[in-house]
């Protein structure tokens, strides 16, 4: 399940990636904004998507299937920071943000911090780009390991 969640500033883009997901068989639900309307506030469509995430994070961990199970979220904004500090306030949700630059962050943030949202700056990515960060971060399996043990503390 990948649940998405936008403001104006990435609503065009989350429309776009919307498609693309849906094209590609993904399980989506789309938790807003539905219509662009420059007076949102991204805190209104992030929160729904940082609960759904941490509750169903919450119930995979219990049966120890989360990344089986495929619980991400998607977000967006202009920068995508604002929405991953709303997303991060939730227990169990790792948000990593990317407006551009080397893709090895978006595989990184998957392989070593078992990011389940990721916040995309609107602003600073094309419609292609930003399929390219979302094909690589789907694709790109949690590595564990050491990595699992940092994960714990965080959620300590």
């Amino acid at each position: 399940m990948i649940y998405l969640g936008t403001d104006h500033a990435g609503f065009e883009l989350k429309e776009e990636i919307k498609k693309y997901l849906q094209e590609q068989g993904e399980e989506i639900e789309d938790l807003g904004a539905f219509e662009l309307n420059l007076d949102d506030d991204y805190p209104d469509f992030i929160v729904p998507v940082a609960k759904a995430v941490a509750l169903r994070q919450a119930s995979a961990s219990a049966k120890a299937t989360a990344d089986k199970q495929g619980v991400f979220g998607i977000v967006f904004g202009g920068s995508g920071q604002g929405e991953a500090i709303v997303a991060n306030r939730f227990k169990g949700v790792r948000a990593a943000v990317y407006y551009g630059g080397n893709l090895d962050i978006v595989k990184l943030s998957r392989q070593h911090n078992d990011a389940n949202v990721l916040s995309l700056g609107a602003r600073f990515l094309t419609k292609e780009q930003a399929i390219e960060v979302v094909k690589i971060w789907l694709a790109t399996p949690f590595e564990g390991g050491r990595h699992q043990r940092r994960i714990e503390k965080i959620d300590q």
